[in-house]
């Protein structure tokens, strides 16, 4: 039988089991599984189907999740398995993330992280596909990455539970949460199913008080259904509020793909204007994601306005920080942790 037991999970007096790795809360009868297809029940336990297969996994930019404020120019090996616990219409990784079956290179959490140092990557990232619902697998994944000195970072949804915040307690060193659309009920009912973001703002709260990981927030903003400016101001004010002005946010330009092929490219104009609130709403660090060569792709320096990380796309051009990223025009504080790796070329390898 393909995979191991999970831990993530609660017996019910009905006989069924209740999943408790992510916000859906699956109740899970004999024999069948989960929406996310790989978290099923086996003999009255829950099993994760899909530890140790590993559908995806390439060497990218740690830019490229996008995290900008945590070990810049390091080299990640990202890996996924199949499955999710979102339906999200224009995901573009949807062949990997929609696919129901148990499929990929079959790998141990040692060979994963032996994988990674074999390929001078710095860190692992958990993505392509929602991690929580394999975080069983991703947690040993992780433990094995600390003894090697190789940090860990998910690319999440955030649609979490306190169960799942605390196992990613044991093992996680940063996590990117992508919001879509604002998080606006009626945008991630209509094209991600979900009844709403509440869990989300529960997550992060949850990490914040219970760990030690650091965040970044992207909101993918969708043309046209997922652009609500009010709702790009609450979702600001929530960051600012709860996770403090420092914490970096990133608004993401949508491409069509998967479902929404109808749906043209997010307009800068509204990227930029997402941006304005931000700042507005007090917060420090805002970027725009899938727009190479904007100025808003780089960091100022809130104190003086000099810019102090130049990018053009994934790649950094330019660093005018000290040794203690702190601005080399007035010496503000830059709350960027770990110094810069290298000047990035080479931004995409297959892993064999």
């Amino acid at each position: 039988m393909p995979g191991k037991d999970a831990e993530l999970f609660t017996a019910l007096p009905n006989g069924r089991v209740r999943c408790t790795a992510c916000a859906r809360l699956c109740e899970i009868p004999e024999g069948k599984v989960g929406l996310c297809g790989i978290r099923g029940v086996v003999n009255n336990k829950l099993r994760l189907f899909v530890y140790g297969r590993v559908i995806a996994g390439h060497i990218d930019p740690i830019e490229k999740k996008p995290v900008t404020h945590y070990m810049p120019g390091t080299d990640i090996f990202s890996i996924s398995t199949t499955g999710c616990n979102w339906l999200c219409q224009y995901c573009q990784n949807y062949d990997i993330s929609q696919r129901r079956k148990v499929e990929g290179a079959e790998m141990t959490p040692e060979q994963v992280a032996e994988t990674a140092a074999r390929y001078g990557s710095q860190g692992i990232a958990y993505t392509y596909n929602e991690p929580s619902i394999f975080i069983e697998f991703a947690r040993d994944c992780g433990i094995e990455a600390h003894k090697r000195g190789i940090f860990n970072i998910f690319v999440s949804n955030g649609y979490d539970t306190p169960e799942s915040v605390g196992m990613m307690s044991q093992f996680l060193d940063c996590i990117t949460v992508d919001f879509k659309g604002n998080g606006e009920q009626k945008f991630v009912r209509r094209y991600i199913g979900i009844p709403g973001s509440d869990p989300i703002f529960q997550t992060l709260k949850e990490i914040r008080d219970k760990t030690k990981i650091h965040v970044e927030i992207t909101d993918l903003v969708v043309p046209q259904v997922g652009d609500d400016l009010e709702a790009a101001r609450k979702l600001c004010r929530f960051v600012h509020d709860e996770l403090g002005p420092d914490t970096p946010i990133h608004f993401l330009r949508f491409h069509p793909d998967y479902k929404m092929m109808e749906f043209g490219n997010t307009p800068v104009e509204t990227l930029e204007k997402h941006h304005a609130i931000a700042k507005q709403e007090g917060l420090k660090y805002a970027y725009l994601g899938n727009v190479p060569g904007h100025p808003l792709e780089d960091t100022y320096c809130p104190e003086c306005k000099s810019l102090v990380v130049g990018r053009y796309g994934f790649a950094i051009e330019s660093w005018n920080l000290d040794g203690n990223n702190c601005c080399k025009n007035c010496g503000y504080p830059i709350p960027i942790i770990g110094k810069l790796r290298k000047a990035r070329k080479n931004l995409f390898q297959f892993v064999h």
